[in-house]
């Protein structure tokens, strides 16, 4: 496939950089680098499932680096604006993206919207994931909804009249929720959102009835009793939400999806630094306590990979939802 060919071949071309090059391409910065502050761009608002994850991974390298890596919420078009910006930035390990499982599927949307792509997949090299998250659907507690059944029973009696929140079309809570309303045959009204973060901070206020979201955003409100989780897109059910049922259990045999995150680099980024990023990643996710309790905290475990398995992941997992994307088909 065109999207596993383009990556691999951008990732072999920065990986094939000998030292030698790679230091006479970042200069002295290859061999001392870092040695000012290391930007980390998630381009959604604060509060999503990229932002709670950059936060404590950017300090728990800040550990190790012994620079300031400040997180920069950069939103805009579900992820486009900010994701762009990060393609556009020096090579020079000075600009990294905290991405989502979003991250192929968007210029896919800005293809079936006939428009060329602000990024490509191509312009990135993958560092790390750091967490695999089924998503989960949420409702207000005080909804009639108690399980998934009276949520779809009611929906098709209203068709068009309950509403879904994502993080903008296309977006990766958009997806889900298609993949939702595709096998149950549902008409669910989409309101898209600048982000996940504003999105379930208007379910909260309860002008909107539902939403996919990562359970670290979700857990704090599930465990006060503001929110109630209907189901889970998982193969399996999520620690710190084991009374709920996935998809799967509940009939929908093909309705399985996982928001992740992961750490990007321009893809000409020297490789030595690519490198020394890869391996401080892989430190602070074996080592570093305070972000293992963060992440568990927040519902979202560390689910570490790098390197090929990265890429292979990236891959897999990217053309599934670049399928999904096209299903979905052109979003007026």
């Amino acid at each position: 496939m065109l999207l596993r060919r383009e990556l691999l071949a951008a990732l072999g071309a920065a990986g094939a950089l000998p030292a030698g090059a790679a230091l006479a391409q970042g200069g002295t910065q290859g061999a001392s680098w870092p040695t000012r502050p290391i930007q980390v761009v998630v381009p959604f608002p604060p509060g999503g499932q990229a932002d709670v994850t950059a936060r404590p991974v950017s300090a728990a390298l800040e550990r190790v680096f012994r620079q300031a890596m400040p997180v920069v919420n950069r939103p805009g078009a579900g992820g486009i604006v900010g994701t762009a910006s990060v393609a556009r930035a020096a090579p020079d390990g000075y600009t990294a993206l905290m991405a989502l499982s979003s991250h192929a599927m968007l210029p896919e949307s800005e293809r079936l919207q006939g428009r060329t792509p602000a990024y490509t997949v191509e312009q990135f090299a993958p560092i790390a994931r750091f967490t695999a998250d089924p998503t989960v659907l949420l409702v207000p507690a005080g909804s009639p909804w108690k399980t998934l059944a009276d949520f779809v029973a009611d929906a098709k009696r209203r068709p068009g009249v309950i509403t879904y929140g994502s993080a903008g079309n296309y977006s990766t809570l958009h997806v889900a929720m298609a993949m939702l309303t595709g096998a149950a045959n549902l008409d669910l009204l989409h309101v898209p959102f600048q982000g996940g973060g504003p999105a379930l901070t208007a379910l909260l206020s309860g002008t909107l009835d539902s939403l996919a979201s990562g359970p670290g955003p979700a857990s704090v409100h599930v465990k006060e009793g503001k929110l109630r989780a209907l189901a889970n897109w998982g193969s399996q059910r999520i620690p710190g939400f084991e009374d709920v049922p996935t998809f799967k259990e509940l009939g929908y045999a093909d309705v399985e999806f996982y928001i992740w995150t992961g750490l990007f680099l321009p893809v000409a980024t020297p490789s030595e630094i690519q490198e020394r990023l890869r391996q401080a990643s892989l430190q602070v996710c074996e080592t570093d306590e305070a972000l293992k309790r963060a992440l568990d905290t927040a519902g979202s475990p560390i689910a570490y990979l790098d390197g090929p398995a990265f890429v292979n992941f990236f891959n897999e997992d990217s053309a599934r939802l670049v399928r999904a994307v096209q299903r979905i088909g052109k979003v007026d």
